[in-house]
C-alpha cells in the first residue's frame, strides 16, 4: 500500500492495466508521453503519472506531451507536503479530486504554480471550509458570468479575461482549488426539467464534508448559492471521476475509462425509478439502451443513459418530475412517459413503428422556496462589502485591456475601418494586446486580409488564440487566396475554426507533412484525400469521459480519433492544402467544396444511393393564433439514426426557412413542439414522420395551446417612485399600459440571462406597447455593472434604482402569491394596476412568458 495514495496492489493493477491499454494506443507518440517513465521517478510519481496516463482521453493522448502531466503531478506533490491539510486527506479522495489536471473540455495548461503562488499566503492560517470560501473570493476577484460557446477555455485563460460561462467558472475554480490540494469536483444539471438551459458549479472537500457553492459567486457560508432553490427540482446532479469510484455516493454507471456518480440527494427530493424493457412476447431484454429524458430545448435530452441488465431492468435515482423514456436495441426501439408519481413501468420494445402523432405534458418538480441561511446582518453586510471590492478589482485589471481610442489609432495606422478593428479588439479582452501586434505587424502587408481571418473567428476564439496560430493561417493560406471567391476562401480555407476544437497552427505542418506531389493530387480529387484519411486515421469512441474535440495534429499524430475528431482533422487538412471544407451545419458531416457545389466527403459503404435520396419538406403552420416560431426554443427536428433521434441543428436559421420547401435526407423524423406554461410544465406535440427521396412533403405544425387564464394576483393603489439611474432625483411610474417590473441582481448569472434574453426580444415589447424598468436595489449595485453595455434596451427601458426596496416591498405586500428573495424577481401589472403574473428566481425563458402574458392581456398571442 502506498503511503501517499493509499492504492493497495488490487486497485494499482487496474490502474496498471488500463495504463498499458493507453500505451498500446499511443504507440505512435511513445516518445512524446512515455519517455518520462525511463527517468527517476519517485513512487509517488509513478502511481500518479500512471494514474492520468490509465484514464487519459484519446484527445489528451494527441495533443499533449508526457512533460506537462509530470510538471503538474511533481508540483501538486510538493504543494502536499507545504499545505497545512495534508494529513486530513485520504489517498484515494487525493487521487480522484486533486491529481486530475482536466475538469471538463477545457484546453490544459500548467495553472497549480500559479494559483498556489496566489492564495497560499491568503489560506495558510485558515481551516480547509475557510480556504475553500477565501479561494472562492478570490476566483471571484478574477472572473464574472458571460453566457458563450459551449468550448472551455483554460483555468489560466479564464482568469486572464475575467469572464465566463458556469462552466469555465466551475472549472477555474476547481483547478485553483486543486492548485492548494483541496479536493474539489465540477457538478453539472445535465439540463433544467422547469426551464432550458443546464448550470454547473463546484464541490468542494473539507473534513470528511463535501460542500458546495457557486464558482465566483462568493457567499458568506458553505452550502449557499443562487441555484439552491432551482436545483431542488433537478432531475439528476451528475459528475464524472477518472477511474473506478465506489463511494457512498450513488453510481450512475461504471464505465472502462470513467465512473459517473449521482449527486442529486444532497440538493433535492429523490425516488428511486425501475424501468423494465420487454419484447413483445414479454421477455426480458438485455443490454438495451435505456435513455431518462427531460423535455429541453425544444427536444428531449437524456440526463442519463443505461444499460438493461439480464432481467431487462435498469434503476435511477431521480427527481419528482415526468421523464421520457426512449429504448432502443439496435434498430428496434420504443419511447413511453413516465408520470412524475410513478416509481415503475415496463417498455415493450418491438418491429412496429410507434405511434405518429403523441401529446404529451411534461411536468418538472414543484417549485421550492429555500429557507433563508442562518446568517447575521452582519455577516451579508460584510459579504456584500468584499464583493463590491472585489468587482472594483477586476474592473480595474479590465482598464488593461485595449481601449477603444488605442484602437483607433491603430485602424487609422492600418488606413482600415476603426469599428472593425475596435469590434474584434474588445472581444478579445486579455488577449487584446496579443491580437493588435498581429494586425500591426501584418495588416499593413496584407491589410484588410488580417481584419477578415480574425472576424471568422468565434468571440471567444479571440481570448486565447495565440499569434503564431493567427500567423499560421494567415500566410499558409495566400496560395489560395486568388483561386475562389472571398467568401468562401475566408470562411472554408483561411479560417482556423473547424468546430469547437482547440485552434493551433497546423496549415504549416500539414504542408510540410505532404510532398508537393500528394497535394496536387489531393486538390485535384479531394476524394483521393479522403481515402487517405480512411486509410491512415483509426476510428476509436467511447475512449472519452468528457465532450471534447482533438486538435488536427493530435490526431494525426497518433493516428487515431474519436469520429467526430477525424471530421475535424478532414476539414483542416483539405483546408490546409486550398480546399474548400467544412463541417455541415445541420448533421455535421464533413463536406469538400468542388466545381461549385458541396460533396459529403466520408459515406458509408452503400450509402451513396441513399445520401443521394433527398425529400423535400415544408412546415405548414395551422394553429389558433400565429405562434412565433423559435428553433430550440418552441420547436425542432431530429433524425432517427442508429435507433437513437439525433436533432438537426438548425439553431441559426431563421424560422421563415421552414415556410417554404427545403431538403432532407430520406429516412424518419421527429417534429416536436413545445408550450412552456408558467410553472414550467410544457405542453408537448411529437409528430413522426418518413420523408421519402424526391417527394414533396407537406408537415403541419401544430402548438398546443395554453388554456389557462392570466392570473388575478392582488392590485396596487400605485408604486413608489424609482430613482433614475445615473440621477439623483427620483422619478414617478404611471401605470396607464401593461407594465413590466424586474428587480435583478446585476452581476449574477441568472439576472444575466433575463438581460440575454430581453435584449434578444426587446423588440417585441415595442409591438406590444408595454412599458418595462429594470430594478436595482443599492446594495446590488457594483462598479462592475456598466448600464451603458445595455444602451439597445432603448430610453424606453432605463435601469432604476429602489431605495430600501421601497418599491418592490409595496408590491409584495399586495401580491397574493409567496414570491421569494430569489432574483430576477418580476412582475407584470396591467393597466388597471392589478398583478397579473409574479415570479422569483432562475428560469430561463421567464422573457417568453412575460411575452405570453402580455400577449393574453391584449387579446392576441406571441
Amino acid at each position: 500500500m502506498n503511503r501517499v495514495f493509499n492504492i493497495d496492489q488490487r486497485y494499482f493493477s487496474i490502474i496498471e492495466k488500463r495504463f498499458n491499454e493507453k500505451k498500446k494506443i499511443a504507440a505512435k507518440r511513445k516518445d512524446q508521453l512515455f519517455s518520462l517513465f525511463d527517468d527517476d521517478l519517485t513512487i509517488e510519481e509513478e502511481i500518479a503519472l500512471k494514474y492520468l496516463y490509465a484514464y487519459m482521453s484519446l484527445n489528451d493522448l494527441g495533443d499533449y506531451n508526457g512533460s506537462l502531466f509530470l510538471a503538474h503531478v511533481r508540483k501538486l506533490l510538493e504543494i502536499r507536503t507545504i499545505i497545512p491539510w495534508d494529513k486530513k486527506i485520504p489517498g484515494r479522495i487525493f487521487l480522484h479530486f486533486v491529481i486530475p489536471i482536466r475538469i471538463n473540455n477545457e484546453s490544459l495548461d500548467l495553472y497549480c504554480s500559479t494559483f498556489f503562488n496566489a492564495l497560499y499566503e491568503r489560506v495558510k492560517g485558515l481551516s480547509m471550509s475557510e480556504a475553500i470560501l477565501e479561494v472562492n473570493h478570490w476566483c471571484h476577484e478574477k472572473a464574472s458570468y458571460e453566457g458563450s460557446d459551449r468550448r472551455t477555455v483554460s483555468p489560466l485563460t479564464l482568469m486572464n479575461n475575467g469572464l465566463g460561462r458556469c462552466g469555465e467558472e466551475s472549472s477555474f475554480t476547481t483547478a485553483v482549488l486543486r492548485s492548494l490540494c483541496i479536493p474539489a469536483r465540477q457538478c453539472y444539471i445535465p439540463r433544467w426539467a422547469h426551464c432550458d438551459s443546464n448550470h454547473a458549479w463546484v464541490e468542494a472537500w473539507a473534513d470528511e464534508i463535501w460542500y458546495y457553492f457557486g464558482a465566483c459567486e462568493p457567499e458568506p457560508k458553505l452550502n449557499m448559492g443562487w441555484f439552491s432553490s432551482p436545483a431542488k427540482r433537478a432531475m439528476l446532479i451528475n459528475t464524472r471521476i477518472p477511474g473506478k469510484y465506489v463511494k457512498s455516493e450513488e453510481v450512475i454507471r461504471v464505465e472502462k475509462w470513467y465512473t459517473e456518480i449521482n449527486l442529486l440527494k444532497g440538493y433535492a427530493n429523490t425516488k428511486k425509478v425501475t424501468i423494465r424493457v420487454i419484447d413483445q412476447n414479454k421477455n426480458p431484454v438485455e443490454n438495451a439502451n435505456v435513455h431518462f429524458q427531460i423535455y429541453n430545448m425544444a427536444g428531449f435530452y437524456p440526463i442519463a443513459k443505461l444499460i438493461t441488465d439480464e432481467k431487462g431492468k435498469v434503476t435511477l435515482i431521480t427527481g419528482y418530475g415526468d421523464l421520457f423514456i426512449h429504448v432502443f436495441k439496435e434498430q428496434i426501439w420504443a419511447q413511453r412517459k413516465m408520470d412524475k408519481d410513478q416509481t415503475y413501468i415496463e417498455v415493450i420494445i418491438n418491429e412496429q413503428t410507434p405511434k405518429t402523432i403523441l401529446e404529451i405534458d411534461m411536468v418538472p418538480p414543484p417549485e421550492y422556496n429555500t429557507l433563508p441561511a442562518n446568517l447575521t446582518e452582519q455577516e451579508i453586510q460584510r459579504n456584500n462589502e468584499r464583493l463590491k471590492y472585489e468587482d472594483q478589482l477586476r474592473v480595474e485589471y479590465e482598464k488593461t485591456f485595449f481601449q477603444r481610442e488605442e484602437a483607433v489609432n491603430l485602424a487609422n495606422e492600418l488606413k482600415v475601418n476603426p469599428n472593425r478593428v475596435w469590434h474584434v479588439l474588445q472581444k478579445a479582452r486579455g488577449n487584446s494586446h496579443q491580437i493588435a501586434a498581429f494586425l500591426k505587424q501584418y495588416g499593413i502587408i496584407y491589410g484588410n486580409l488580417t481584419l477578415q481571418l480574425l472576424e471568422c473567428l468565434n468571440s471567444k476564439d479571440l481570448t486565447d488564440t495565440a499569434s503564431d496560430t493567427l500567423v499560421d493561417h494567415l500566410l499558409y493560406s495566400i496560395e489560395s487566396k486568388d483561386k475562389y471567391e472571398e467568401k468562401i476562401y475566408v470562411k472554408y480555407i483561411m479560417c482556423p475554426r473547424v468546430y469547437y476544437e482547440m485552434i493551433r497552427p497546423y496549415k504549416q505542418y500539414f504542408q510540410e507533412k505532404f510532398s508537393i506531389e500528394e497535394i496536387i493530387d489531393f486538390r485535384k480529387d479531394p476524394v483521393s484525400l479522403v481515402q487517405w484519411v480512411k486509410e491512415h486515421i483509426e476510428v476509436l469512441n467511447n475512449y472519452t469521459y468528457y465532450s471534447g474535440y482533438a486538435t488536427p495534429i493530435g490526431s494525426f499524430e497518433l493516428c487515431k480519433a474519436d469520429s467526430f475528431s477525424r471530421n475535424i482533422l478532414f476539414v483542416a487538412l483539405a483546408r490546409s492544402f486550398g480546399i474548400p471544407a467544412r463541417l455541415e451545419s445541420k448533421l455535421n458531416k464533413p463536406q469538400y467544396y468542388k466545381n461549385g457545389k458541396w460533396m459529403d466527403a466520408f459515406i458509408r459503404t452503400g450509402q451513396y444511393e441513399k445520401k443521394k435520396s433527398v425529400g423535400r419538406v415544408k412546415l405548414t403552420k395551422s394553429n389558433y393564433c400565429d405562434i412565433k416560431m423559435q428553433y430550440y426554443h418552441n420547436f425542432s427536428l431530429a433524425k432517427l439514426e442508429d435507433g437513437v433521434f439525433k436533432s438537426l441543428d438548425y439553431h441559426k436559421t431563421d424560422s421563415t426557412y421552414f415556410e417554404n420547401f427545403f431538403e432532407l435526407t430520406s429516412g424518419y423524423y421527429r417534429l416536436i413542439t413545445g408550450t412552456r406554461l408558467t410553472d414550467g410544465t410544457t405542453l408537448i406535440r411529437i409528430k413522426l414522420f418518413e420523408v421519402k427521396g424526391g417527394q414533396k412533403h407537406d408537415i403541419n405544425i401544430m402548438f398546443r395551446k395554453d388554456s389557462n387564464e392570466v392570473e388575478n394576483l392582488g392590485s396596487i393603489s400605485e408604486l413608489e417612485n424609482l430613482q433614475l439611474l445615473d440621477k439623483k432625483e427620483d422619478n414617478k411610474i404611471t401605470i396607464n399600459k401593461t407594465t413590466v417590473l424586474v428587480w435583478i441582481e446585476p452581476d449574477k448569472e441568472p439576472s444575466k440571462h433575463f438581460l440575454r434574453e430581453y435584449r434578444e426580444l426587446i423588440e417585441d415589447f415595442k409591438l406590444l406597447n408595454s412599458d418595462v424598468f429594470i430594478c436595482i436595489g443599492e446594495d446590488k449595485l457594483t462598479s462592475a455593472f456598466n448600464h451603458k453595455t445595455y444602451n439597445e434596451l432603448g430610453g424606453g427601458t432605463p435601469f432604476r434604482i429602489d431605495k430600501s426596496y421601497r418599491c418592490l416591498n409595496s408590491i409584495t405586500q399586495k401580491v397574493t402569491k409567496n414570491i421569494s428573495n430569489n432574483y430576477p424577481i418580476v412582475f407584470v401589472l396591467d393597466k388597471n394596476k392589478t398583478i397579473r403574473y409574479a415570479s422569483s428566481g432562475y428560469k430561463i425563458g421567464v422573457v417568453n412568458q412575460i411575452l405570453k402574458v402580455i400577449g393574453k392581456l391584449e387579446y392576441f398571442c406571441i
